[in-house]
């Protein structure tokens, strides 16, 4: 199943979730092993991710529900920004970021 990438923790279906953390090089040996799916909604992150894993992630804001058994990669920033804000590639390096692994369970 292709790894979805998601720029949020952010549980898209009913289910049962694990989440820990995944380095870069495990992220992308994931990656370039089952293909992706880009659900990334702001182009500032998507351009954050591209360069980390280094490959084009296209920004793409669609409605994605993470299958039973499919991973995802998730870009997640250290701080929540305020209500409305769309952050800047730069803010987004100065906030600060890790990659997390989201597993549907079930």
């Amino acid at each position: 199943m292709k790894v979805g990438l998601f720029n949020g923790t952010v549980a898209t279906t009913n289910g049962i979730y694990k989440i820990s953390d995944i380095d870069i090089d495990n992220a992308k040996k994931l990656i370039k092993e089952n293909g992706f799916i880009s659900a990334i909604g702001h182009e500032s992150t998507a351009q954050a991710l591209s360069d980390l894993l280094g490959i084009h992630i296209p920004m793409n804001r669609i409605q994605f529900k993470q299958a039973v058994g499919q991973k995802a990669v998730v870009i997640k920033l250290n701080e929540r920004p305020p209500e409305g804000v769309v952050l800047s590639r730069e803010e987004i390096d100065k906030i600060g970021y890790s990659l997390k692994l989201m597993e549907r369970l079930e």
